[in-house]
């Protein structure tokens, strides 16, 4: 799990995690909320998780969404847009040669959007901070 490589960052907050696998709540040590994985090829499986997403951001209700991408990363981006959330979006490590689908689709609702490949940066974004390697 990517994000875990950030955990220093998070030092003293409050963080819950949202997977497509449950199997990770021992990885992470606090809450794990886990989600139907989904993907853009399968639309009722993708509706689902978009339900359980905005059900976990209403019930959790979060002041900074941070992400490393894919559809259920996006779909948090997006509520916790409507619900006052600062969020960031970090583009998959995997993501090499070109920005993700997801990435692409987040950019107009991240407050961050952030790539972890120099040579993807742009100056109108994404941005690159470095990479969580």
């Amino acid at each position: 799990m990517q994000l875990l490589r950030l955990r220093p960052a998070f030092e003293g907050a409050d963080v819950e995690f949202l997977s497509t696998n449950a199997a990770y709540a021992k990885d992470v040590g606090g809450k794990l909320y886990a989600v139907t994985d989904a993907n853009m090829w399968n639309k009722l499986a993708l509706l689902k998780m978009f339900v359980e997403v905005a059900w976990v951001m209403l019930k959790v209700r979060p002041d900074v969404v941070v992400t490393t991408g894919a559809a259920p990363g996006f779909a948090a981006i997006f509520f916790g847009r409507f619900l006052g959330a600062r969020t960031v979006w970090i583009d998959s490590i995997a993501n090499s040669e070109e920005l993700s689908n997801s990435g692409k689709q987040a950019r107009r609702w991240a407050s961050a959007w952030v790539t972890q490949w120099q040579h993807l940066s742009k100056a109108d974004g994404p941005a690159f901070w470095g990479a969580v390697l």
